[in-house]
């Protein structure tokens, strides 16, 4: 969802260029209620045509309610789409009286279903507390060691109730082999805590040493990766399946001129991009990206959307394919809301963002 400064209060920007590929996707639930079908709209797709990633498709969860992924995602599958070939589905917090988008919904993510016939799982999401029968897509997905992408608030993508059938994927827990849930155990880190000053402090991204030549990094110049939103905190080291890619250098301010803030806080730098190695319950081994960079606003800069799109070349087995310097223009307009605002744009259904 891509907002326009200056509109009306709730009115969605229609996006441009959006008959190029992008449809609805419906989530289809036979209902013998007057003999009829029942049909709910659920997420949009972007239709890959050409490129190294046509024929693999990718489903994008966008579902926190403070880094506005609801604008993120939408950017970032149509980056992959029509820039590379990757066919995306983008599925949404959805509020279940009115059918909206809306990011304060913890409980309701239609459409999970999509993940049945997923190549890569890229998860933007904040403590969720869903239904056994949407996080048993979910679960499945991820015991079947298919591939993972989680950005930022996805290290705390759920918080499930004890005792849950899926609370192994809180936070929080304290099952064993799962201590940390979902964040911990598959992506290599569960919420700690924000290591830089939030709202206060930006990050840059400082390559870590001997792995300039990474193809997940390929086309990335050191310090050139630049977010407004602050560095988290993880424990070190990362666990042993889990491999550094770029740290995060806190600023004194949220401006990329500024300098390494003071103090401990840049030492030791934390990790804030890197790779796991999940092997799920059914043997497979999954590739795993984490990046706690990716807000919206994050997007904005040019060598965030490399790395996001080089990581989802590398997650499907295309590394051998990651241009020198993949082309992440954005497309279309795209002026998101920035993480320090609580507004999102009410009133709009996935219907809409195809109008």
């Amino acid at each position: 969802m891509v907002t326009e400064r200056g509109g009306t209060e709730g009115e969605p920007m229609r996006l441009q260029a959006v008959a190029s590929g992008v449809r609805l996707v419906w989530a289809l639930a036979v209902i013998l209620v007057s003999g009829g079908l029942s049909v709910h709209a659920a997420g949009i797709e972007f239709k890959g045509t050409s490129g190294p990633g046509k024929g693999k498709h990718v489903v994008l969860i966008a579902a926190d309610d403070e880094y506005h992924s609801e604008e993120a995602l939408p950017q970032l599958a149509k980056i992959l789409s029509k820039r590379h070939g990757f066919t995306c589905t983008v599925l949404f917090a959805i509020n279940p009286n009115d059918g909206t988008i809306d990011p304060h919904e913890r409980h309701n993510i239609p459409g999970l279903e999509a993940l049945q016939s997923a190549d890569l799982l890229i998860l933007f999401a904040r403590f969720r507390d869903l239904p056994d029968s949407q996080m048993k897509y979910i679960a499945d997905y991820v015991d079947s060691g298919r591939p993972i992408i989680g950005i930022r608030t996805a290290t705390h993508a759920f918080d499930i109730k004890p005792g849950s059938t899926y609370s192994r994927y809180s936070f929080n827990s304290r099952i064993q082999g799962w201590e940390g849930g979902f964040g911990r155990r598959v992506l290599g880190e569960t919420w700690v805590a924000h290591h830089g000053d939030h709202g206060k402090q930006s990050t840059r991204g400082i390559i870590v040493k001997g792995e300039e030549h990474n193809p997940i990094l390929r086309g990335i110049e050191d310090g050139a990766i630049w977010t407004p939103t602050d560095v988290y905190e993880v424990r070190l080291p990362l666990r042993a399946n889990c491999h550094p890619l770029i740290l995060g250098e806190a600023l004194t301010n949220m401006n990329p001129n500024y300098p390494p803030a003071p103090g401990k806080v840049n030492d030791p730098m934390m990790p804030v991009a890197w790779t796991c190695a999940y092997t799920g319950s059914q043997g497979r081994t999954a590739r795993v990206f984490t990046s706690t960079m990716g807000a919206a606003d994050d997007l904005e800069n040019e060598a965030l959307r490399r790395l996001l799109v080089n990581a989802t070349y590398w997650a499907v087995g295309l590394e051998n394919k990651i241009p020198p310097k993949a082309d992440v223009d954005l497309v279309g307009e795209y002026h998101p809301h920035p993480f320090t605002s609580d507004e999102h744009i009410k009133g709009v259904r996935p219907s809409d963002l195809v109008k």
